[in-house]
């Protein structure tokens, strides 16, 4: 009898990447050679319970890939083409730190540009050394806010911050509306928790763009064009005022402006609004008394409505409808669209914005990084590109790739695999994952903060973010002690603050205990349940006079996306006549896991769904090669014929490596690098298009 296979050993971790759930995992190790042989969820972590998506589930895929970084390599081909030889790394950082010190010379600090954002949410390796380092530096400042900006500030005018309700209350909701949110695939165990209350009698509405899995799974589907979730939210609030559903006694007590909004309301009839949202009149005024009068009510907001142009206005209307309602305070009501607020971490110590000295240098909006990158002034002669892929990611990539193209650009990458962007790369540095170095985490929906240490030795000569940027200081001469703090004191460091969520939170009870919820009252908190809110009036502003003086228009309001149905500018729209929306992959997060094997085969090929009244005129068949073109660029993708999507509408989901498209790009060849009207985020789904036959 041969003998038996000997258990795995288990190590405890925690997934790293950008996604709300922030998970507890556990690695499984071969006992004989301790390498990976797969991961599982941490059935102890409160809210994950021991369930990983499937994203996640093949990490060792991951870690094993054969596009993994090993060694540090220097380009011997033409940019883009991917052709490297190996170097040492005492080789590498020589030739960075002479570049940096070349450019700074000719050129001005301002002239090196980093490049980062999400790649890992470890609070050491996302942002600690690394911003350290580039203020040390004196470089351009890159303002990371493709993602979440809009949405910050449009819910820091309304309610004071990023704070909303705990997840855990979800199972006492009477009705929960999951708004602009897949929540299937972006924040999979907040199913768990709607299916609780579902149990209990629960209602459950989606409200979205696309007809995707959350939708199939909810009792109610409301679609509306891209970009008017601020005019359906002022529809609601409409219906709730004129049927006198509204809770007086709680907007008297506890909110700023309601006879201003009143007045507001009345240019929101219920038709007008289904001309704008392409929602009937009859099921806003269906949806706005079954809100009204199904208390507690929980609305989860989703990332996708704040990336038009009009996103952060959108964000705050909405934020305003609990407190019509009286629902903000109740256990199972109000909303969340980020908790990001109660993780007040010491950032001015991880990051030592002092080592800035009194300068002032030049913002550059990620978002922008292909107009930065061609006409800047001074110009970009040094990228450093880390936790990111832009060459993927990034919009109007047309610009990005020219960017990345030009000789006269070094461009440093430091990454876990060869990327897109890698490719471009003079110098490639390889990285460690999450399992293979220490790191804190902190959610932006539940109210854990987790350890993780290493449990994987580093593959071949990969480094970590905090280890690379303190070799280059101590390259570059920097004499400062903080250059050589160890990642367990910058743990250390960030735990040490005057905030009462961190009371008894220290680095010694993390390693004991690597999960720990925040110091809050109960268990599950009540978000804003004693009435008084982190505003300047200490009540929901549904009047916000800070708007007003930041030149806002102080109330909720509907524009029109400057790319949309309904646009102001008719000659774009008569040429590019369909809107493109571009929300996550299943398999995908971001451009992450998209080269490898499992996901590739789930996802099949890069595709946009269009209605049939859409594919017809074009003579459009399903599994049709299209170009999915604008006067930014174009991209080859399969069409899906469909009725997932309303007709004027396109759904393409990524994010797609280029390597892996047909044509070599993907769709944010087409996705504009304007703006949004908060915070400076990005506006990737105000983007109108036109789809043809390909060839």
């Amino acid at each position: 009898m041969p003998s038996p296979k000997p258990e795995p050993l288990v190590r405890r971790s925690v997934c790293p990447h950008d996604c709300p759930d922030t998970c507890g995992m556990l690695a499984l190790l071969d006992p004989s050679d301790e390498r990976l042989l797969g991961v599982r969820g941490d059935p102890a972590h409160p809210l994950t319970r021991g369930k990983l998506c499937a994203k996640v589930n093949r990490y060792h895929e991951r870690v094993y890939s054969p596009d993994r970084v090993l060694h540090p390599l220097r380009r011997v081909g033409p940019k883009g083409a991917g052709r490297f030889e190996r170097l040492g790394w005492d080789e590498a950082l020589d030739v960075i730190a002479a570049r940096i010190a070349s450019v700074q010379g000719e050129f001005g600090e301002e002239a090196v540009l980093p490049y980062s954002y999400g790649g890992t949410m470890g609070v050491v390796n996302h942002a600690s050394m690394d911003r350290r380092f580039f203020y040390k530096l004196g470089a351009s400042q890159l303002e990371r806010t493709v993602c979440s900006a809009a949405a910050g500030v449009g819910l820091s005018y309304t309610l004071g911050g990023s704070f909303g309700a705990d997840p855990e209350t979800v199972p006492e909701a009477k009705l929960v509306i999951a708004w602009g949110i897949n929540v299937v695939t972006t924040n999979l165990h907040q199913m768990p928790l709607i299916q609780a209350a579902r149990r209990h009698g629960a209602a459950f509405v989606h409200v979205d763009v696309h007809r995707n899995r959350t939708a199939n799974l909810a009792d109610h589907f409301v679609q509306l064009y891209p970009g008017t979730d601020a005019a359906l939210a002022l529809g609601l609030m409409r219906v709730i005022v004129d049927d006198g559903l509204h809770d007086a006694q709680y907007i008297e007590r506890h909110t700023e402006g309601f006879a201003s909004l009143r007045q507001r309301l009345s240019e929101y009839p219920p038709e007008r609004v289904a001309e704008i949202t392409g929602v009937p009149a009859d099921t806003i005024r269906w949806l706005a008394r079954l809100y009204a009068t199904t208390q507690p009510a929980f609305i989860r907001l989703g990332n996708g409505l704040q990336h038009h142009s009009n996103g952060g206005m959108a964000i705050r209307t909405i934020a305003c409808l609990p407190a019509l309602v009286g629902s903000y305070g109740q256990p199972g009501g109000g909303l969340v669209k980020s908790n990001s607020g109660y993780f007040a971490l010491n950032t001015d110590a991880v990051e030592r914005p002092d080592l800035l000295a009194g300068r002032r240098p030049r913002p550059v909006s990620m978002n922008q990084v292909g107009e930065a990158l061609l006409r800047a002034d001074p110009p970009v002669k040094l990228l450093y590109v880390y936790n990111s892929n832009p060459a993927a990611i990034a919009p109007a990539q047309a610009k990005v790739l020219a960017g990345l193209r030009r000789e006269d650009l070094f461009t440093v990458v430091h990454e876990q695999l060869l990327t897109d962007t890698a490719a471009y790369a003079d110098i490639v540095l390889p990285a460690t994952t999450s399992l293979e170095h220490l790191d804190l985490y902190k959610s932006y929906w539940h109210l854990y903060l987790q350890l993780a240490e290493p449990v994987l030795a580093p593959p071949g000569e990969s480094k970590p973010n905090i280890e690379v940027f303190s070799l280059l200081a101590r390259q570059l001469g920097f004499p400062e002690d903080c250059f050589r703090d160890r990642a367990e004191e910058i743990i250390s460091q960030a735990l040490d603050y005057p905030s009462p969520y961190l009371a008894g939170i220290t680095w010694q009870r993390l390693r004991q205990e690597k999960i720990v919820r925040l110091n809050l009252p109960a268990r599950p908190h009540v978000a804003f349940a004693d009435g008084v809110f982190p505003t300047p009036s200490g009540k929901v502003e549904l009047f916000s006079q800070r708007m007003q003086a930041d030149g806002y228009d102080p109330l909720p309001r509907y524009d029109p996306p400057a790319e949309g149905h309904d646009s102001p500018d008719v000659h774009l729209r008569s040429r590019f006549p369909l809107t493109l929306v571009t929300p996550p992959a299943h398999h995908f997060l971001n451009s992450t896991f998209a080269n490898l094997p499992e996901p590739l085969r789930h996802e099949r090929r890069p595709t946009v769904e269009m209605h049939p009244r859409d594919a017809s005129p074009r003579g459009i068949c399903e599994g049709d090669p299209v170009r999915v073109w604008n006067d930014r660029g174009a991209s080859i993708v399969f069409a899906a014929v469909r009725e997932t999507v309303l007709p004027g509408v396109v759904v393409g989901t990524g994010v797609w490596w280029p390597r892996h498209s047909p044509d070599g790009t993907n769709l944010n060849q087409t996705t504009p690098d304007r703006l949004a009207d908060m915070g400076r985020g990005a506006t990737f789904f105000s983007n109108l298009v036109e789809v043809e036959k390909a060839d």
